[in-house]
């Protein structure tokens, strides 16, 4: 589960101060996909990095009390300077995982070859997301992070292959994936949220989150 209660966060941009939550209190249940949806520029991002203790609220608390993995696209912890076997290998021994397992894993879902074995600073960005995301499904969360607006791969058969293990995860796992088209979520999420003045609606079905979004959109 994850709870956020009486959560605000904000920014000075240098000319105004953004909010993106205002004493905001929601949950995400185990069991129970969500998708949330945001225009560009609300604080998509930020909320998938609270959820994943990557950023702190202003004021408020958030709970987290089950295996909630780093957002999709996330690169902290992987060392650019070592190659993709040394950076799974550490990962593994950080989640007290056996390096072998996930080495093996992550080279053969990511199919990039010689470069496995390479710096991940010398990868394209399209390569440093195969194995970004390789490593989140070889770790296995309770509850997945997908923020659309991370660095995607336009590998089609990495794409096959990742989305059918997403598929298999979450049989047993929740995922949180905040996008600006409703479009992104029908694949994953029956409910869904819309996040609008520093607020998080919660909704039982996309349908209803739809009709607040696309009204807000043309209001």
């Amino acid at each position: 589960m994850i709870e956020f209660e009486n959560v605000s966060k904000s920014f000075w941009t240098g000319k105004q101060r953004k909010v993106i939550l205002d004493r905001a209190s929601f949950r995400v249940e185990i069991g129970n996909s969500l998708g949330i949806l945001a225009p560009n520029g609300t604080g998509k991002t930020t909320i998938i990095n609270m959820m994943a203790g990557l950023e702190k609220p202003d004021e408020g608390t958030v709970r987290r009390t089950s295996r909630i993995s780093f957002p999709l696209g996330f690169m902290g912890g992987i060392v650019n300077r070592h190659t993709a076997k040394e950076n799974s290998r550490y990962i593994a021994r950080l989640y007290g995982l056996d390096p072998d397992y996930i080495e093996a894993f992550c080279r053969w879902l990511t199919s990039i070859d010689e470069y496995f074995d390479m710096p991940v600073g010398t990868y394209s960005a399209g390569m440093r997301s195969r194995f970004s995301f390789s490593l989140m499904l070889a770790l296995e969360f309770d509850i997945y992070l997908i923020d659309e607006g991370m660095p995607a791969t336009t590998d089609p058969e990495f794409n096959r292959k990742a989305g059918s293990i997403l598929r298999d995860r979450l049989q047993n796992s929740t995922l949180v994936i905040v996008s600006h088209q409703a479009s992104t979520l029908e694949k994953f999420c029956r409910s869904a949220a819309v996040l609008r003045n520093g607020q998080l609606y919660m909704f039982d079905t996309l349908e209803e989150a739809k009709r607040l979004y696309d009204y807000e959109a043309h209001s």
